[in-house]
């Protein structure tokens, strides 16, 4: 397993523009300094947070998805980044994890933010989803999953927790703490990426985007700025630290009952 190295691209988003996220990000990707392995776009990245679900979603084979393919090829690099996908006459907040030879897996966002009413306009998902790139295994999460520690509970089955977002400014303090909390309980490291900026509905995103190592301590963080954010993850520093601290031998067990 090999040193990782990632790029989370904090912006604020075109309010259900497709085409000017798209453009915008094309612009950032392009930017990127280097060869990484992952890049990292936010929740809805070519919306923003609409719960105009049936109006804005496609079809898995459309324009947004094929954009993640392209983009991927071009860079080297894993895509990552949730839309609104249709499916047998459902909706659903789709992370999709998209490599350069054009293959993907995804994970449907199981916690719908109630708040927004999303369970309202899209269907949950049932599983969880952990993928691997460079032997290192990624729990993928989607905002609001960020709240349900159980969900996202370390069972030895993964290295990174990952969770894209679009967290309002007024609940940043919770989301900078949550993410501090998962990195902890789960003796791995967590990326959290939240866009910036209003959306259509008036409600401000503070970004506070983050990459925290498995003690909690934050490797590099980010206001409320467009920014594009580097960081490099440590194989080594994470087999050392979990040979120190076997936490994890005490842990309980537990199995999820699915409604």
């Amino acid at each position: 397993m090999e040193d990782l190295k990632i790029v989370l691209i904090q912006t604020s988003l075109h309010w259900e523009d497709k085409r000017a996220n798209l453009d915008m990000f094309s612009h950032k990707i392009a930017a990127i300094n280097g060869v990484v392995d992952l890049i990292v776009l936010p929740e809805m990245f070519s919306t923003g947070f609409s719960m105009k679900a049936s109006q804005l979603a496609e079809e898995i084979n459309g324009k947004t998805v094929t954009w993640m393919k392209d983009q991927a090829t071009k860079s080297s690099s894993v895509v990552v980044g949730s839309l609104i996908i249709k499916e047998k006459d459902k909706c659903y907040n789709r992370l999709i994890w998209m490599r350069p030879d054009g293959n993907y897996e995804y994970y449907d966002k199981r916690h719908l933010f109630r708040l927004a009413n999303e369970q309202d306009h899209y269907t949950g998902g049932t599983e969880r989803k952990i993928v691997e790139l460079n032997e290192w295994r990624i729990n993928l999460n989607v905002c609001y999953d960020l709240r349900f520690p159980v969900w996202s509970r370390n069972r030895g089955d993964y290295d990174i927790l990952l969770n894209v977002a679009n967290w309002p400014a007024k609940r940043s303090y919770p989301w900078k703490t949550l993410l501090k909390a998962r990195a902890i309980e789960n003796m791995c490291y967590v990326i959290g990426l939240n866009r910036v900026g209003n959306d259509g509905n008036n409600y401000y995103h503070s970004g506070d985007s983050a990459v925290i190592k498995p003690d909690g301590e934050t490797i590099i963080d980010c206001s409320d700025e467009e920014k594009i954010l580097y960081a490099t993850l440590s194989e080594d520093e994470l087999t050392k630290f979990r040979q120190r601290f076997q936490f994890y031998k005490d842990a309980d067990n537990f199995t999820i009952a699915m409604e």
